[in-house]
């Protein structure tokens, strides 16, 4: 017991500290020579504490704490996701199920599935006339088709004998889809639904510097503008540790439906 706990100690705090560590170091050798302009690790605290140590604080559209700043981010990005998700996931199974609906749209979807945020975002601008919407629509656009190709490559791996069940217990079409089909196809669907979660808070940064919507890409895109690199990094940072804890999250989500 008192080994595990040591083994668990070293694999999950004292590791990645070491590894931090080292960037940290790097960043710091960095700064002080071969990238003059790069800020120093503790540069970065200096000028960044008041959005670290305030992190709700509202002091204008875009100054506002850093998590202020990340929830009107993760709002955008959970719309996004849910919808993306939503009309995702009947297209995979479909392409899974019929053969007649992957011959006709797997084409298009392979043309579609490469189009960068950038791409989407004006035809967004076009559609909707405002960037909240848009930048919702981007997200969807581009976040959907890990879930459409994973859960097509899940129903499409569900093994012989499972639908062979489902013909002589003559199962109706919804109870086969309820029953086998997705119950087979989830840990596939999860892989999708976990990639596309990675994608859409990557979008967001993206469609909010596009927009300068108040958000973690729109206050990076101020800073970089206003050239204070102390804050861009923050935003780097903000951004890596975000898109951790829903990757963490969605593996937890993914866990408990394995469990059940």
């Amino acid at each position: 017991m008192k080994s595990n706990l040591v083994e668990n100690l070293v694999k999950y705090v004292l590791l990645p500290l070491v590894g931090a560590g080292c960037v940290v170091l790097l960043w710091a050798i960095a700064s002080s020579s071969v990238a003059p302009n790069l800020p120093s690790p503790l540069k970065t605290w200096e000028i960044s504490k008041p959005y670290v140590l305030e992190p709700f604080e509202k002091r204008g559209e875009l100054d506002q704490g850093i998590l202020r700043f990340t929830w009107y981010s993760l709002i955008r990005v959970a719309k996004g996701y849910t919808l993306a998700v939503l009309i995702g996931t009947p297209i995979g199974l479909l392409l899974g199920m019929s053969k007649g609906f992957t011959d006709t749209f797997d084409p298009i979807i392979q043309v579609l599935r490469p189009v960068s945020p950038l791409a989407w975002l004006p035809l967004g601008l076009v559609l909707f006339q405002k960037p909240e919407p848009a930048g919702i629509f981007t997200i969807a656009m581009c976040s959907m088709w890990p879930t459409v190709m994973n859960t097509a490559l899940g129903v499409r791996s569900i093994p012989q004998d499972y639908i062979n069940v489902a013909r002589v217990l003559r199962l109706s079409p919804w109870k086969k889809l309820v029953k086998v089909t997705i119950p087979a196809a989830l840990p596939y669907m999860f892989t999708g639904f976990r990639l596309s979660l990675g994608i859409a808070w990557l979008v967001i940064v993206a469609a909010e510097m596009l927009t300068g919507a108040p958000g973690v890409g729109g206050f990076l895109w101020q800073e970089y503008n206003a050239l204070i690199y102390e804050h861009i990094i923050l935003c780097i940072l903000t951004i890596g540790f975000i898109g951790f804890l829903l990757d963490r999250v969605m593996s937890l989500v993914e866990r408990r439906f394995k469990v059940a």
